[in-house]
């Protein structure tokens, strides 16, 4: 199988990471998954020991909320597949980090050039945070608005492009 990168985009809760993984494990054997999320209070703990157990065994988990790129460096050599869950929530964890908006454009980048310089497939997960309302504090624009910068370069990079909608994947670019 030729190398790709594949973006799941959508709402919160549309199904875009279970749509991720049964991709990922009817296609490849040698798994990752690159984990942005911390567990900042007990709730989101409990909530990644569950995902942890839904993936199984066959899957390697690094997590890394802020150096995707050299973590996909570190630990992609031997996979066939990276899956990152997700870039919002690394957006997050960089904004939260006080980076500027430079740095974090710069970390896109970075990203996107990992990810073409590599031998691995990579599948993505972002969600689409466009369709709200226009947030009512600046720094909720300013996510709004770098989340969609990077999303969209990423969806340029990407060979294909779901969106997902009630569990339903809708292919916006490329094929499955």
């Amino acid at each position: 199988m030729d190398k790709k990168l594949i973006f799941i985009t959508g709402g919160c809760r549309s199904g875009k990471s279970q749509f991720a993984l049964d991709y990922a494990n009817r296609r490849f054997r040698k798994k990752l998954y690159l984990a942005t999320c911390e567990a900042l209070d007990e709730e989101m703990g409990k909530r990644i020991e569950g995902h942890k157990k839904k993936r199984g065994l066959d899957w390697q988990t690094v997590e890394e909320p802020i150096n995707v790129a050299e973590a996909i460096r570190r630990h992609g050599n031997d996979m066939e597949v990276i899956l990152l869950d997700c870039i919002t929530l690394w957006l997050s964890n960089l904004l939260m980090r006080q980076k500027s908006d430079h740095e974090i454009v710069n970390e896109v980048n970075k990203l996107t050039d990992t990810v073409n310089q590599g031998q691995t497939s990579f599948i993505f997960v972002s969600n689409e945070v466009g369709m709200g309302i226009v947030p009512i504090d600046p720094l909720g624009r300013r996510f709004r608005d770098l989340a969609g910068m990077a999303n969209q370069k990423i969806a340029e990079a990407a060979q294909t492009v779901i969106f997902m909608v009630s569990g339903i994947p809708i292919l916006s670019k490329g094929n499955k």
